[in-house]
């Protein structure tokens, strides 16, 4: 019989957090919620003060009997779920199966899974805060509320199949009213003058872009305004009219929260939002590393804050300091946002001295790449500012103003190991202009003009959508990467080259939600709502009656919308590919893997079949069509529409045209996905005997 039973969601957690405890603890997981909501009805009794009808998830019968059973048999209970509003929540479901006080000291919590911060937790439990709970409650019941509600109505009057969100409509609205930008933008000619222009005293030459007239700005729109100005500086004297030297000094980016880390894992990384909070997550519930048994790698990866503890900032000033020296250190703070729940510190590693490089052999490539990222990210926030040398020169050509801007980078500080963004060093660190003086003349080697268009705003990628939700306040952290899978799923959007792109179902369902649920796929209500759930969580407002509020005149629109709003006709996408059975054109479909092929005289005709995707460019081998295919974790791959009849060309790379076969790397994909398999078994083998050596 166990003294302690500690239940926390993850099998993976209850490993790692077993070895900082005696042999008088049990450690077992809930595997994640285990009472919900039911999905075969809205579950909330709204005539009952918007009682929820909470029921036991299907398939945990067995894992609820274990627990009640561990729990009835152990002195003390632990509840130690995620340290956020819905861990809390699945405490207090958990109370509740388990028939324990929720008043009594049973819940504990902590942001990293090291053994001081899991014994200290232990030694200092808590009540469950009902208010966390509340807020929790609150935007599981009001999603329900506008999911059950007004999809219904989107089968009715579109289809089956479709449905609405809270947050997802309101993603979906940003990108359809994006791409309306970029349709309904007309691009403006302008132009640019450079000349390259020559110092004698140091033979080098440098460029200036052409700014205006008497040192006042002056755009150019059409080749008759640039050939003017031409004309005119023809055989002008370039003087130095003005030079301006300084320093420019360049913060490092704060370590990260939820938001920011999965847009830079998508910027530099490739990520998506779902693979990143994925990986983040095992890297915080633990990895096995030789000699150390299972370790987690960093502190919780659902935050919006960042402050960092005095431990950890000592960590990072003990680490820079060793490898960088003195001046490369700076003890810095962050400010983090006004709206922030700041509950957690930022995401970090939970142990400087375990370097990414040093246990890559111990991690998936995937897991180095994050947890690189999220290391070097932490102590670059704590090293110094990086140092540039600046010149501003102005440049007069018969009254004609040009000007020169360079940059030196004079002491890297933080960039010696972490550059937010895109890393182009070059740019960012020198665009060199000579030593050139006021009065000075230069030489004119040559000048150049551009001709270029205004363009319309980029379309959203993952990483620029999540930072809009969180700049306009809709949705947190915890909520983005479910959001975008789930239109991603959906079909309304479409994501192409990192671009998400929305769908003509896309358009015509947010068409109808906007013009009929105003309110609901509203930016400011989505947003002014995760401002109650906050007050909620503080205490300072009841969650039924925020119910209420939104409720009494939603339901007056849903009747009305009911009752007046006719029938959307969606048109099917016609292929080229004609029904052999009855010669009808085969229209495009969507089922649970995509897109498939299926003859529009259903029911009459049943023919389907797959939809086969091919490139423009043929097979470098024997000339055929390329088709596009998915392996099982939807990685693109291509494959001759011969092969393996007749040709054997299937590679990873999209083949360029003209290119020959043998110049391409060939890549047989079965036989990677075995040797795949066989790395991963023999890292299983070296794990397993490594624990039992440390045992």
């Amino acid at each position: 019989m166990a003294e302690k039973l500690i239940i926390v969601e993850s099998p993976a957690k209850a490993n790692t957090i077993k070895k900082f405890l005696g042999g008088n603890t049990k450690v077992i997981a809930s595997m994640g919620h285990i009472r919900d909501l039911p999905k075969s009805k809205l579950g909330v009794d709204v005539n009952n003060n918007f009682e929820p009808e909470y029921i036991n998830i299907r398939g945990k019968g067995d894992l609820i009997k274990e627990l009640k059973k561990e729990a009835k048999s152990a002195k003390k209970v632990y509840l130690a779920t995620d340290p956020d509003r819905e861990g809390e929540a699945i405490a207090w479901h958990l109370a509740h199966i388990l028939e324990i006080n929720e008043k009594d000291n049973i819940r504990v919590t902590f942001n990293e899974i090291t053994k001081g911060a899991v014994q200290e937790a232990i030694k200092s439990p808590r009540k469950i805060d009902i208010n966390l709970t509340n807020a929790q409650q609150a935007r599981r019941v009001l999603d329900r509320i506008v999911g059950y509600k007004i999809s219904p109505v989107l089968w009715k009057k579109v289809r089956r199949g479709l449905s609405a969100g809270r947050v997802q409509s309101v993603a979906v609205r940003l990108i359809v009213e994006r791409e309306d930008e970029i349709e309904k933008f007309i691009p403006e000619e302008y132009w640019n003058i450079y000349a390259i222009l020559k110092d004698e005293k140091s033979k080098k030459e440098f460029e200036a872009k052409f700014y205006g007239k008497d040192n006042k700005k002056m755009e150019l729109h059409n080749q008759e305004e640039v050939q003017d100005i031409l004309n005119k500086i023809n055989n002008a004297k370039y003087i130095v009219q003005e030079v301006k030297k300084g320093e420019k000094k360049r913060t490092p980016a704060p370590p990260f929260t939820t938001s920011t880390m999965q847009q830079e894992a998508s910027r530099k990384l490739g990520f998506t939002l779902k693979k990143t909070m994925s990986v983040a997550q095992g890297l915080y519930e633990g990895v096995k590393i030789p000699q150390k048994g299972s370790v987690g790698l960093i502190t919780y990866m659902r935050t919006d804050s960042t402050r960092i503890s005095e431990v950890a900032r000592a960590a990072a000033k003990k680490e820079i300091v060793q490898t960088y020296g003195e001046s490369y250190y700076d003890n810095r703070y962050y400010k983090t946002s006004g709206d922030a729940q700041d509950a957690h510190e930022a995401i970090r590693p939970t142990y400087i001295e375990i370097k990414p490089d040093d246990i890559k052999d111990s991690l998936t490539n995937d897991q180095y790449k994050l947890y690189k990222l999220i290391y070097n990210r932490f102590i670059a926030s704590q090293m110094s500012q990086a140092v540039f040398d600046t010149i501003q020169a102005s440049i007069d050509a018969n009254g004609y103003t040009f000007k020169a801007n360079g940059q030196n980078l004079k002491f890297k500080g933080f960039m010696v190991l972490y550059v937010e963004g895109n890393d182009n060093e070059q740019d960012e660190e020198n665009t060199k202009i000579p030593p050139i003086e006021e009065k000075q003349i230069l030489t004119k080697k040559k000048i150049d003009t551009k001709q270029s268009f205004t363009e319309p705003p980029p379309r959203y990628t993952e990483a620029s959508l999540v930072k809009a939700l969180e700049e306009k306040g809709i949705g947190r952290p915890s909520t983005y990467s479910p959001t975008i899978t789930t239109i991603l799923e959906r079909r309304y959007i479409e994501k192409t080259q990192k671009q998400l792109i929305p769908t003509d179902l896309g358009k015509i369902v947010n068409k109808l939600l906007v013009e009929n649920f105003p309110d609901v796929l509203n930016v400011e209500f989505t947003a002014d709502m995760e401002n109650e759930f906050d007050k909620i969580a503080e205490g300072k407002q009841d969650w039924k009656k925020i119910m209420k509020q939104f409720y009494t005149p939603f339901e007056k629109t849903l009747e009305k919308v009911e009752k007046e709003l006719e029938h959307v006709e969606l048109v099917e996408e016609v292929s080229d590919v004609p029904c052999e059975k009855c010669g009808r054109m085969m229209v495009i479909k969507y089922g649970k893997y995509g897109k498939f092929l299926a003859c529009p005289g259903y029911p009459e005709c049943k023919n389907a079949k797959p939809f086969i995707e091919t490139i423009d460019v043929p097979c470098p081998k024997c000339g055929a069509k390329v088709q596009i295919r998915k392996t099982k974790k939807k990685r693109n791959y291509y494959i001759c529409e011969n092969n393996p009849a007749s040709c054997d060309y299937i590679s990873w790379n999209k083949p360029k045209p003209g290119e020959k076969v043998e110049n391409l790397e060939k890549v047989d994909i079965e036989e990677k996905a075995i040797k795949k398999k066989k790395q991963q078994k023999q890292k299983r083998k070296q794990s397993k005997y490594s624990s039992k050596k440390q045992s």
